[in-house]
């Protein structure tokens, strides 16, 4: 897992150049938003299973045929699979988050789990809506503690959603 830090660091080790004005800005932007970085981590963490809850129940809402007969959430085990997944997403995000680089999500999360989802015939489709419903309530959270850094907090949550979705349509 890289952090920001790292992330910068490397890409001019590899060219073999001192840092420029924009690594400079890199850094100094993930130093200063690492406070509101570490207080979203801290209200995910707190709020944890009440965001993995409360984006369960509007996934369901708003899409009840995966509960029926025949949906990708039937039956007790693959719904506890997938409210397991939604935690995976949620806490990925969070390491993200507190890293400010999205590189932990490739190496923990999207590699491969398109086609493994695809290979079990799990729909795409209600996977993204969970990230973007747990998007939306961390956001909503974060704002209700008086915090705004809604674009730090979308970042890891829209690579995934661009990762996992369908791609040269």
């Amino acid at each position: 897992m890289q952090d920001a830090i790292t992330s910068v660091l490397n890409k001019y080790d590899l060219t073999g150049k001192y840092l420029d004005i924009i690594a400079i800005n890199e850094l100094n932007n993930y130093f200063t938003t690492a406070l509101q970085r570490i207080k979203t981590i801290e209200i995910i963490n707190s709020q944890a299973s009440n965001i993995i809850k409360e984006t369960a129940t509007k996934l369901y809402t708003e899409q009840p045929e995966l509960l029926r007969p025949g949906g990708n959430s039937y039956t007790t085990r693959r719904y506890a699979a997938c409210l397991r997944d939604i935690e995976y997403y949620l806490r990925y995000a969070s390491y993200a988050l507190i890293a400010g680089n999205c590189n932990i999500l490739d190496e923990r999360v999207l590699d491969g789990l398109k086609d493994t989802y695809n290979s079990l015939n799990v729909p795409i489709a209600p996977t993204i809506r969970s990230i973007k419903i747990l998007e939306e309530i961390v956001i909503f959270q974060v704002i209700k503690n008086n915090l705004n850094n809604e674009e730090i907090i979308k970042l890891p949550f829209e690579y995934m959603v661009t990762s996992l979705s369908e791609q040269n349509i």
